[in-house]
């Protein structure tokens, strides 16, 4: 097998220059948003993921155009349910798309949540603009039937020419590593892989073989503290405020996968003596997931007024950062689960990171005698 690169400029189209057989990076490369990946395969072509771009108005206009005809899409490979990996399904069906989407049952039923609040955040959001909205409650709910849902080790043929196996993710409950099979061709997504030790998922499972493969780097450049160092942290971040300030905290985190870690980490904080007692109420992050985009980070970075809807907002909490808390592998757990491979596949595209951060585990591969490159948005890879 060789590889080949064409390009595809935004404003040709699909149909200008794409290979006969290949890969179509159409989000989340060189940035970590807007999951989407189209596999052609000549007798069939499909997508895994579908995810909705987030940060901004260019974002959004991303959100409004598929770089391809929905109704060409035989089928969605989903690895889990986070929006900017399948956010844009309902979107994708409303034009068109009439094939099942497969996913993990635990995903299937968290996409029956966080679709339709989707759509309900995309109605309130174009009220307020005074435009159409990207797709409704409705159109979410619809898309629901799409669904068809897989268990974890078992290879399902969505295809005649693709076979397919998810495997354990440890990222989120239900994620997914796609592990394909495309003709004679191994193709291995990671999705999001999750940091090892966390208490309510698995570690995530280790794959020992493919021909290309694309890892994800969101932390590709960056080390999590260790979780006792976490705890330590959070600990004190919470007693600061609760006994010596006699005030509140407020932690923004996902609705899926963070919260109930956050959860389970105070109930142990609290049974092990290491903080008091005090009442805990969640709030449904999905409910306000419109503040999230670029704003933790500009408060973390230290920035005195922020805009929340529009509306300046001054920053006057004190901030406490728990980055060991994440839900992403860092870079020694990519690294861990990267060095199952018993040989370098033949090509690894890094994916769904900053820049920075997709580079630096670029390089890492590189020095190791990976072949391994950073794929740019509308980036086309020939199979041949």
């Amino acid at each position: 097998m060789t590889w080949s690169t064409t390009w595809i400029a935004p404003t040709t189209g699909w149909n200008a220059r794409r290979p006969a057989v290949g890969l179509t990076f159409l989000g989340a490369a060189g940035e970590v948003t807007g999951s989407c990946y189209l596999v052609d395969a000549g007798v069939t072509r499909f997508l895994m993921e579908c995810g909705l771009f987030q940060g901004g108005r260019a974002a959004a206009a991303r959100n409004r155009r598929f770089a391809f005809d929905p109704r060409s899409i035989d089928f969605v490979l989903l690895s889990h349910a986070h929006i900017d990996h399948s956010g844009l399904l309902p979107r994708l069906a409303a034009q068109g798309f009439a094939g099942p989407v497969y996913a993990t049952g635990a995903t299937c039923d968290l996409l029956g949540v966080m679709l339709p609040d989707s759509g309900h955040l995309q109605e309130r959001e174009a009220e307020r603009e005074g435009k159409a909205p990207l797709y409704t409650v409705a159109d979410a709910t619809r898309c629901l039937s799409r669904l068809v849902p897989v268990d974890y080790g078992v290879e399902h043929k969505p295809h005649p020419s693709v076979r397919c196996t998810f495997r354990d993710a440890g990222h989120i409950l239900g994620s997914a590593i796609l592990d394909l099979r495309v003709g004679s061709t191994s193709l291995v997504f990671s999705g999001d892989l999750g940091q090892p030790g966390h208490p309510i998922v698995h570690d995530p499972e280790p794959v020992e073989s493919a021909d290309v493969l694309l890892v994800e780097s969101t932390y590709g450049n960056r080390s999590h503290k260790s979780l006792v160092q976490t705890l330590d942290e959070f600990a004190y971040a919470l007693n600061d405020t609760l006994a010596s300030r006699k005030g509140n905290v407020v932690i923004p985190a996902f609705a899926v996968g963070r919260t109930q870690d956050v959860l389970y980490f105070i109930a142990k904080l609290r049974r092990e003596g290491r903080i008091g007692a005090s009442d805990v109420y969640v709030d449904s992050p999905m409910a306000t997931a419109a503040t999230r985009i670029t704003l933790g980070r500009r408060i973390v970075d230290g920035a005195k007024t922020v805009r929340i809807f529009g509306e300046p907002v001054p920053v006057r909490a004190k901030i406490f950062t728990i980055g060991g808390l994440s839900a992403h592998a860092d870079r020694p757990a990519l690294f861990g689960w990267l060095g199952h491979f018993k040989r370098p596949p033949r090509q690894t595209w890094v994916v769904h990171g900053e820049p920075l951060a997709a580079q630096s585990l670029r390089d890492a591969l590189r020095r190791r005698r990976w072949r391994a490159g950073v794929p740019a948005r509308l980036q086309a890879v020939a199979l041949q």
